[in-house]
């Protein structure tokens, strides 16, 4: 949170905000005994319309596909068919989204530049607490610090159009990604807890109108899984972010998949966007309008040829 111009860490609970002091690292906060000696300051209140930035200082932001519902209205979006490639079962996939693009609850989003077709995405994220390099399913629980909401804004005409070259979503993703309120420890979630599953129930709102619910415990992997699948043969370091992908009815391009464009109409600016994660707690962000898209040339034409075969 900011205070006096100053960004503080700390922590959040029933409707308040207690500020750590001054130069605290924000990952000694997580750690249980570290907490119980924490000297922190006055509370301070908040609400929905309440400013809070990122948990925590993010490195890597790693997003998933976890969820068979959403994938198959998504494909159903994009290729007018929801039938889910055997590839999707196999393993899980994932994209690399832009950490400079994070931003805390409270905050307007601005429309990417050129969209006219912006969506929002209800997720959950694993936040890293400690360094790793190939890890086992079972280590991997012990490098999870915490959990916390990940809200994935898209662009979806740009997304479609730009996938089409072949790569992963660039500037139809890269905009802005709401993370917060706050990182909520394993320890808090045990009454909650499905085996490697939590049945958190998970809500999105535009304005007033509830637009889709479902459970986390509907991830087709556990993050544990996500974890090693995403250190395999690399590191990922204390930051990094690990989002389970868009939960069922979590956002409205499945609904464009399912019912056609005219369903749903996309996010405009003024439109509030609410979502909430039970024990996790809610983010909300205004969407206003965005930057002007300044223009960039096609692609110059070049003379080439069949290279002859070594």
């Amino acid at each position: 949170m900011m205070i006096a111009g100053e960004r503080r860490y700390g922590r959040l609970s029933n409707g308040v905000f207690e500020p750590a002091p001054v130069g605290t690292d924000p990952w000694d906060l997580l750690d249980e005994s570290a907490t119980g000696s924490t000297q922190f300051e006055d509370a301070v209140p908040v609400d929905s319309a309440t400013k809070l930035e990122v948990p925590v200082p993010v490195g890597a932001v790693r997003d998933f596909i976890t969820f068979e519902q959403h994938t198959a209205g998504s494909l159903r979006a994009v290729s007018g068919t929801s039938e889910v490639p055997q590839v999707w079962h196999e393993q899980p996939a994932f994209y690399f989204t832009n950490p400079h693009g994070l931003t805390g609850t409270g905050y307007d989003i601005p429309i990417p530049p050129g969209s006219e077709r912006f969506d929002f995405e209800l997720e959950v994220a694993a936040v890293i607490g400690k360094d790793g390099y190939n890890l086992s399913v079972e280590e991997a629980w012990e490098h999870i610090a915490g959990f916390t909401i990940f809200n994935d804004w898209s662009a979806r005409d740009l997304q479609s159009n730009e996938m089409k070259v072949g790569l992963g979503p660039a500037k139809g993703k890269d905009t802005a990604t709401t993370v917060g309120p706050a990182v909520v420890t394993l320890d808090e979630l045990t009454d909650k807890r499905q085996g490697d599953s939590f049945d958190l129930a998970m809500e999105v709102r535009v304005n007033d109108k509830v637009i889709g619910t479902d459970s986390l415990a509907n991830m087709a992997w556990s993050f544990a899984e996500l974890l090693a699948y995403a250190s395999r043969g690399t590191w990922v370091r204390r930051g990094d972010v690990i989002g389970s992908g868009t939960c069922g009815g979590g956002c409205l391009a499945e609904f464009w998949g399912w019912y056609g464009e005219g369903a749903i109409p996309p996010v405009q600016g003024g439109d509030t966007v609410t979502m909430t994660v039970e024990k996790l707690g809610t983010i909300s962000n205004t969407v206003k309008a965005g930057a002007t898209a300044h223009p960039v040339p096609s692609a110059r034409r070049r003379e080439w040829s069949q290279p002859q075969q070594p």
